[in-house]
């Protein structure tokens, strides 16, 4: 990845498709390793599950509330167009409505995404798998990273359309069956990186305000395992995930200390972006600092 682009070293395009929940999900997980990608040469697609319709405004100095008020999925449209020119990722849309965060006990509501049956919110993923053929997926893990129920469902969605994509029985339809080769979970929110830049400011800026804030999201924290197996470099690229990420002023307020910590910290402490390999139908030891690996080596179906 160093110095050469992807495509330069296969005679096939290196293609890798990511699923999110909402708009703003792509950006806040992940942004840094599509803008890598993209840099070097490969197709990344997006697909976004939902147009977070139900999504409330996250910042108080919105200067388009009018518009959020009257309409949030126009408007989040309008973010995600902007977080894609910032990354120059494909994307596309799959067009189901955001199931909200029920209360305890109360009904996920009719025909949103995660009330609809699986074999048929699936079907137009399976569909862009076979059109745009990605060797690597990443999507979240069982728990959707976090208990909302379209992020679950977009778990669910992600691994049974990238199953029903590989079988030509299923969805015949579709198009043509394809073969994912390396599933990835996003590991991005994790107690290593915290853990490394608390230590960095306490060792370099012992009087930085910053560390008290880390400390406590360390003692939110604390007891999450250790899931990464692979830590993808992107340095270069933050300065391009944020763009990303304040492109969605809706739902990121930006001077949010959760998503902006200062990039020369990250690049000193921990500037990597982390994903956790669950399948793959290549050899490739861990830890891993490319995506692709074992794909390059070992060719792609």
């Amino acid at each position: 990845m160093q110095g050469y682009r992807l495509e330069t070293r296969r005679s096939v395009t290196l293609r890798l498709l990511a699923v999110h929940a909402h708009p703003d999900d792509e950006s806040s997980k992940g942004a840094g390793t599509y803008a890598r990608y993209v840099s070097a040469g490969a197709e990344v697609m997006v697909v976004s599950c939902t147009g977070g319709e139900r999504g409330d405004i996250q910042n108080e100095d919105l200067a388009e509330t009018a518009m959020a008020d009257r309409d949030m999925a126009g408007l989040r449209r309008i973010e995600m167009a902007r977080a894609q020119a910032a990354v120059g990722f494909e994307h596309r849309w799959l067009g189901y409505v955001d199931s909200g965060l029920p209360e305890n006990g109360e009904a996920i509501p009719r025909y949103t995404f995660a009330d609809i049956p699986l074999e048929f919110s699936a079907e137009p993923l399976v569909k862009i798998i076979r059109e745009f053929r990605p060797q690597v997926l990443v999507a979240y893990d069982e728990n959707g990273g976090y208990p909302h129920p379209d992020h679950i469902r977009a778990h669910q969605v992600a691994i049974y359309a990238m199953e029903a994509a590989a079988d030509a029985t299923r969805y015949p339809q579709s198009g043509a069956p394809w073969q994912i080769v390396k599933v990835y979970y996003d590991r991005i929110f994790n107690t290593e990186r915290i853990t490394a830049m608390h230590g960095h400011l306490q060792a370099e800026q012992p009087d930085s305000p910053l560390i008290p804030q880390l400390g406590e999201l360390l003692e939110r924290w604390g007891d999450r395992p250790s899931l990464a197996t692979t830590h993808i470099d992107v340095s270069d690229h933050l300065d391009t995930r944020d763009r990303a990420l304040r492109s969605h002023s809706s739902q990121v307020p930006p001077d949010s200390l959760f998503f902006f910590w200062p990039n020369d910290l990250q690049r000193a402490a921990w500037p990597f972006e982390d994903f956790e390999l669950v399948t793959s139908l290549v050899d490739t030891p861990t830890p891993e600092t490319d995506l692709f690996a074992g794909i390059i080596d070992e060719g792609t179906p």
